[in-house]
């Protein structure tokens, strides 16, 4: 027998045999699907530091708006949002206020010297067109008078529909009347009076 004779305990072919382990072809839905897993951990990524320089911005920002704030004086703002309550209080007042001088003007133009006013009165009414009454009775010298200043009267754009009323004669002879008509709200307007 042969004295070479080596006996090992390590076998020297596999027990198992070894198969070949066949490469598949990748199919393009695993490569789409493994292409939007690392764009959706991308932009969560991404999302993730742009909130955090986000909320950093929005906070240096705030700091800053703070600053600004303290620059002006707290009391001087509050002064002038009073002065500014004011100045459109009395913008709106202005703008609402009536004049009645150009009324008395127009009358001192168009009344003839031959007719008197004894009475005037006027009434504001504020509905949905403000509207200015007004009601006069006077003293005429005669019935022609009074036609003559109705047809003045008439032709005045000023004066809105005047109508002469209960025409009656005193115990000296004149014509006693009532006169009413309206104005247009403009014309007495104090704002476009003082442009005027």
């Amino acid at each position: 027998m042969d004295q070479n004779f080596q006996t090992s305990f390590i076998p020297k072919k596999p027990i198992v045999r070894e198969r070949a382990v066949s490469a598949r072809p990748v199919g393009i839905l695993l490569i789409a699907s493994i292409f939007v897993l690392f764009a959706v951990l991308l932009a969560t990524g991404g999302l993730y530091f742009y909130k955090g320089i986000v909320i950093k911005n929005i906070t240096k920002m705030e700091n800053t708006l703070n600053l600004a704030k303290n620059r002006f004086e707290p009391s001087k703002i509050t002064e002038l949002q009073t002065l500014d309550r004011r100045l459109r209080a009395a913008s709106e007042i202005l703008s609402k206020h009536i004049a009645i001088t150009p009324v008395f003007n127009t009358l001192d133009s168009i009344t003839m010297k031959t007719i008197r006013y004894t009475k005037f009165g006027y009434n504001l009414e504020t509905d949905k067109n403000t509207r200015i009454s007004i009601k006069i009775s006077g003293q005429a010298i005669g019935y022609s008078s009074v036609a003559l200043q109705s047809d003045l009267f008439a032709k005045n754009k000023n004066l809105i529909d005047p109508i002469f009323s209960n025409l009656t004669l005193d115990d000296k002879g004149s014509v006693l009347f009532d006169l009413e008509f309206s104005v247009d709200p403009s014309f007495v307007n104090y704002k476009q009076t003082l442009q005027s």
